[in-house]
């Protein structure tokens, strides 16, 4: 399943914000359009918004637009996950060097999938036979363009004929695990059960989660992780209750510059996510809502990070940097 293609100068995604109940593609024409599908979530995941990126910059390119110009559009859209300026660095500094930017963004995009999958190979031996899994939000083929990171090993492992089942928080405010993470699991095969996100501890203290794998959206120095809000709390009771927690995310992911989760810009996105439900007003007119989009998971709730190039501690994070 590709979420995202480049096909006759259009840069097409499957549209996230209508599934599970349709599926439709959702078409930009110019790197406006791709920043504003990148914006308002039309794709989302921060590999999956790398390569949107990266075929927005070609885009660009092809049409001959001051190509310093394109790259803040792309840029100024969503500042939490990392992806999003790797492949914009990617981007830049092959085109300067006299690359074909169609190119580029192709290679970009499949080096990304191939990662994911090696994700889904190291990962996949930490999962025994008859295991169940936690998710939050959604880390699979929607939000990298293929394969995920966080389903990537629960698909590698049903694939090799383990029997698995998976726990898919729902995801507040956008439900991206019963809307996104359910329909893949399903697409897939795999059997699984959407929780809403606050029982997630009652699962985990009834003895029903073997472990727990997330996605991220950038990760610090340190080992501090950024993903989708709910990620930290998550992974605070699975260090009370003794389950392994795990993170998968491809080297892109990693922002070395950054000491700690503390230097992490974390995302707001409109009050409207919380107080609606779709179209239908969920909360009394005149209350108010906050809607932090990511949260910070400390590198001590870490039981380690599932890479392309293997499974390290976050305390082995610095050894990543030297690779």
């Amino acid at each position: 399943m590709r979420a995202v293609w480049f096909e006759d100068r259009i840069v097409k995604l499957i549209d996230q914000r209508k599934l599970p109940l349709h599926f439709e593609i959702f078409e930009a024409s110019t790197p406006e359009d791709v920043a504003f599908a990148i914006k308002e979530m039309v794709v989302r995941g921060a590999p999956a918004i790398g390569i949107t990126a990266a075929y927005g910059m070609a885009q660009g390119w092809l049409q001959r637009r001051n190509m310093d110009e394109v790259f803040e559009i792309l840029k100024n859209t969503r500042p939490t996950a990392h992806d999003l300026f790797y492949a914009l660095n990617f981007m830049r500094e092959g085109i300067s060097r006299g690359g074909d930017a169609v190119k580029l963004a192709e290679e970009y995009a499949e080096s990304i999938i191939e990662k994911c999958r090696k994700i889904g190979e190291n990962g996949e031996k930490l999962i025994k036979d008859g295991y169940r899994i936690l998710t939050h939000c959604n880390a699979g083929a929607l939000a990298v363009g293929d394969w995920g990171t966080a389903t990537a090993p629960i698909r590698m492992a049903y694939r090799n004929g383990k029997k698995i089942f998976v726990w898919v928080d729902e995801t507040r405010p956008r439900l991206q695990g019963a809307r996104l993470t359910a329909w893949e699991m399903q697409q897939e095969g795999i059997e699984h059960a959407i929780i809403a996100d606050n029982a997630a501890g009652y699962f985990m203290r009834k003895g029903g989660v073997d472990m727990v794998i997330v996605g991220a959206d950038r990760i610090a120095s340190n080992g501090d992780v950024a993903n989708k809000i709910g990620t930290y709390e998550k992974a605070v009771v699975a260090h009370e209750n003794g389950i392994p927690f795990y993170v998968a995310a491809p080297i892109s992911t990693f922002d070395f510059s950054l000491s700690s989760g503390d230097d992490i810009p974390i995302e707001e996105r409109s009050e409207d996510e919380v107080l609606f439900c779709r179209e239908c007003r969920i909360a009394p007119h005149g209350s108010r809502a906050r809607n932090p989009a990511f949260d910070v998971t400390p590198a001590k709730y870490i039981t380690g990070i599932i890479t392309e190039i293997g499974v390290f501690k976050p305390s082995e994070v610095e050894k990543l940097k030297k690779l």
